[in-house]
């Protein structure tokens, strides 16, 4: 049941992503309630999924119209229920896929001309689409509740398993960090500010266009592929600072003053305001680290790690004191662990440990071969910020990969049991919308092995 549930989300994700085949001869084959899934809906849906390389479990004509028929009985029900999804969230999903396609193809035009549509029409037609996706899950996420999971739930479920089904817990770590950004100089400022007021100058006398520019200079490697575009946005979804800027705008052919961020400088230009959100271009120029500044700054940090091993302080309480890390330095340097649970939400797990794959390439290398309570010598990575800095890391604890136990992998068995709750509810809420549902499949369409055994066949 579990891969009917994620399947869902990457059904729906992409089923507006293949125009309609004119060579099929449309009919329909399943009726669920008063909605119809016709034939064309499913081979598009085929032809998408082989055209993005996805995977299919099983039959095509089989599996796509089941997977149609259980989110049409989602969304039924989220009508009864009065699901609301909020116009916002939509909006912020639409935008962040057309972004990410446009990145995938490398231009706004070659997505339009992928699509034959402009991309007011692609954005128009994929907002009922995502707007099912986000009703579904919610609507998931009422019939499951909060679940709640007991230790004899847990002892029940391990005893059960025989020895040698029992699930496989992968090496993890827990790496503490702390990290020290080089000086920059002021030589180095003065120039970018200096190239940004050019790119200005340019863009206000008409000799180039802003987008020209963001393809040619700014640092911003995915919006520089569509011209220092960013997609409507509302000021949360903004640096404070670039927010302030960028809300300030009014004229699309005036350029912002610059602006600083974390990430370094940058100009912007309004494209079009939409009441409470944005679509702004911006070009973004960072500051260039010397390799005197970045030996500098390795020094410092070998002085830090050598004044830990003498015992003057903790490496936590360098980490909360001196570390440039604010992501960790209130975590007394922890690196805590993320995961991408659908396409529309990224959530903390909870947990401080990694599997060494999930590791930055930079930070695992540094830790393959350590001891717990080792040190590291100074290194250099680029931050989440893509800034180079200098860190050393600490490993705090390590798991070898083993058969999961009750006394050592708890937390995971409990998560594994949370998940078979939920699919468990599911399933029942299923079996019953199948039987209160009229449904009907087309006679061709019936010889199928389906995932779900409870639907009603005339």
């Amino acid at each position: 049941m579990n891969k009917i549930i994620l399947f869902i989300f990457c059904l729906v994700a992409f089923s507006s992503f293949t125009q309609a085949q004119d060579n099929v001869i449309d009919e329909v084959i399943w009726l669920v309630g008063d909605e119809a899934i016709l034939r064309s809906d499913v081979e598009n849906m085929r032809l998408n999924m082989q055209a993005e390389k996805q995977r299919i479990d099983g039959d095509p004509y089989c599996v796509l119209p089941e997977q149609m028929a259980i989110q049409k009985l989602y969304l039924h029900q989220a009508k009864l229920d009065s699901i609301d999804v909020q116009d916002s969230e939509v909006f912020r999903e639409v935008e962040w896929r057309i972004n990410k396609v446009i990145a995938q193809i490398g231009s706004r035009e070659k997505m339009e001309e992928y699509f034959g549509k402009t991309t007011s029409a692609i954005r128009e037609e994929w907002r009922q689409m995502v707007k099912e996706q986000i009703t579904v899950r919610e609507m998931q996420r009422k019939l499951i509740g909060k679940v709640k999971v007991t230790p004899a739930d847990v002892r029940s479920y391990f005893n059960r398993i025989p020895q040698d089904s029992l699930p496989f817990i992968p090496t993890t770590v827990e790496v503490e960090i702390i990290t020290l950004e080089p000086k920059i100089a002021l030589e180095e400022i003065d120039d970018i500010k200096q190239r940004l007021r050019e790119y200005t100058e340019l863009v206000t006398s008409g000799k180039m266009g802003f987008s020209t520019l963001a393809r040619m200079y700014s640092e911003d490697v995915e919006s520089a592929k569509r011209g220092g575009e960013l997609g409507f946005q509302g000021k949360g979804f903004l640096l404070p600072e670039f927010a302030a800027v960028a809300f300030e705008l009014n004229d699309p052919k005036r350029v912002s003053r610059i602006v600083e961020t974390e990430y370094g400088y940058h100009i912007i230009q309004l494209i079009e305001k939409r009441g409470d959100r944005i679509n702004v271009r911006h070009i973004l120029l960072k500051p260039r680290v010397t390799k005197d500044e970045l030996a500098e700054a390795t020094q410092r940090l070998d002085s830090v790690r050598t004044e830990i091993l003498n015992n003057k302080f903790t490496f936590e309480e360098a980490a909360t004191y001196i570390s440039h890390d604010k992501d960790t330095r209130n975590n007394k340097g922890l690196l805590v662990n993320t995961v991408q649970l659908t396409q529309m939400e990224t959530e903390r797990t909870g947990t401080s440990r990694f599997e060494m794959e999930e590791l930055p390439p930079e930070i695992g290398k540094a830790v393959y071969g350590m001891k717990v309570g080792d040190i590291s010598q100074p290194f250099t990575l680029m931050n989440s910020k893509q800034k180079e800095v200098v860190a050393i890391v600490k490993l705090k604890s390590r798991s070898e990969g083993h058969k999961a136990s009750l006394t050592e992998d708890y937390q995971s068995l409990k998560a594994i049991v949370e998940q078979i709750k939920r699919e468990d509810i599911l399933d029942k809420w299923l079996a019953k919308k199948q039987q209160d549902t009229y449904i009907r499949i087309s006679e061709n369409w019936k010889k199928c092995d389906f995932q779900s055994k409870g639907w009603v066949i005339e």
